[in-house]
């Protein structure tokens, strides 16, 4: 039974290790991004322009030490390592529950999004179960005792969740759970289903009756029924609150808006253009890599000539700044504005590239992974 109970134990962790971590890996930017909350919270915002590192450095350890329990290597250090880790992340997840600070803790990246008292109910587990191996680390087996092949299979484990960190860096996430998702349309998910109910919200009353002084509070459909408003004697004091009850339908996106330097709304006309268009992000045109600046606005302006394909740049840059970078820049493209979180979740790069048509996401790359125009040409353009 002990000895089923500690497999069991180490199997459970060891795979939830790596499992968290290759999740994360998948997409260390996003990551990077939930840890930018993190230090938000606890002022430490001078790590911000790190936060990708440690993302990256945080999901190998994760797959490293998973891997590490599975094969019985180095029990003592690897067990006392899973324990400052969980104890670590135990610590963020309650922080995040019980203050209410971050939303949603990023521990299986956007693939399963969890509140924040699933997180730290799932970390309390993990404690428990980590807990049980760092007092039993002695019985547990190794795969094997040739110190020669233990370090090759810890390089292995340690080259692969780096190279495949970094692919992904580099690159774009391999499996993409984002709304922006290669052949999603995105008008369809923009939108609320008839019938679909809305958010139910409760209006909360501070009330105070003028004789006795009393206070009371009271939601609105208590102040109804009671007919406490036909008292003379009671009134309402200062604003009345608003509680959200029940969670209603919420679009998957819900928060693009994208606007000229005037403020005009060209969401609907750029969206759901019917013809083949090319959406440039930049999220941060301080921070944008200006030779994918520069790639992708020579794609643009051969697209436009040959093709008549319409370009645009998003960012979140002011109006002046923008129009400056462009003029520096030479860029070809028209310009316009959305709010971060939006062009974020869009690319995975800063500049990245959407290709579009009829509101549909047909295919998206990194500044590294641009293909030729040549290429694109032949495969869209040219049919």
């Amino acid at each position: 039974m002990k000895k089923a109970l500690l497999n069991f134990s180490r199997i459970f962790v060891g795979v939830l290790f790596i499992f968290s971590g290759l999740i994360k890996a998948n997409d260390p930017i996003g990551f990077g991004y939930k840890l930018q909350e993190y230090f938000e919270v606890f002022h430490i915002p001078f790590l911000n322009e790190m936060a990708t590192g440690i993302a990256i450095m945080l999901c190998v350890f994760e797959i490293v030490l998973g891997a590490l329990l599975l094969f019985g290597f180095w029990r003592k250090q690897v067990t006392t390592g899973l324990l400052l880790v969980i104890i670590f992340f135990t610590f963020l997840t309650f922080v995040s529950a019980a203050f209410k600070v971050v939303t949603s803790c990023g521990c299986f990246g956007d693939a399963i999004p969890l509140t924040p008292w699933q997180s730290f109910s799932k970390d309390l587990v993990l404690l428990a179960l980590i807990i049980y191996l760092f007092k039993n680390r002695e019985r547990i087996q190794p795969i094997t005792s040739n110190s020669t092949l233990q370090n090759a299979l810890f390089i292995f484990v340690l080259v692969l969740s780096i190279t495949f960190s970094l692919l992904t860096y580099s690159r774009l996430p391999v499996v993409d759970f984002l709304p922006y998702k290669v052949g999603a349309n995105l008008p369809e998910l923009m939108k609320i289903p008839e019938g679909a109910k809305p958010d139910e919200y409760s209006i909360i009353y501070n009330l105070k009756n003028k004789e006795t002084g009393e206070t009371k509070v009271m939601n609105d459909k208590d102040y109804l029924k009671t007919e406490i408003w036909k008292d003379d004697n009671w009134e309402i004091v200062g604003q009345p609150d608003s509680k959200l009850v029940k969670k209603g339908y919420e679009p998957k996106i819900k928060d693009l808006m994208i606007s000229d330097a005037s403020g005009t709304d060209y969401t609907k006309e750029l969206i759901e253009n019917p013809y083949y268009n090319l959406i440039i992000v930049a999220y941060s045109l301080h921070e944008a890599n200006e030779e994918g600046i520069s790639k992708l606005n020579a794609l643009a302006l051969n697209a436009t000539e040959q093709f008549n394909i319409r370009t645009v740049l998003l960012t979140t840059n002011s109006a002046q700044e923008a129009d400056a970078f462009s003029k520096r820049m030479k860029l070809f493209t028209e310009v316009f504005y959305a709010d971060a979180v939006p062009l974020k979740s869009m690319v995975r790069a800063n500049p990245g590239v959407l290709l579009l048509k009829n509101g549909v996401v047909i295919n998206k790359w990194h500044y590294n992974a641009v293909p030729s125009f040549d290429k694109l040409a032949e495969q869209y353009f040219t049919k």
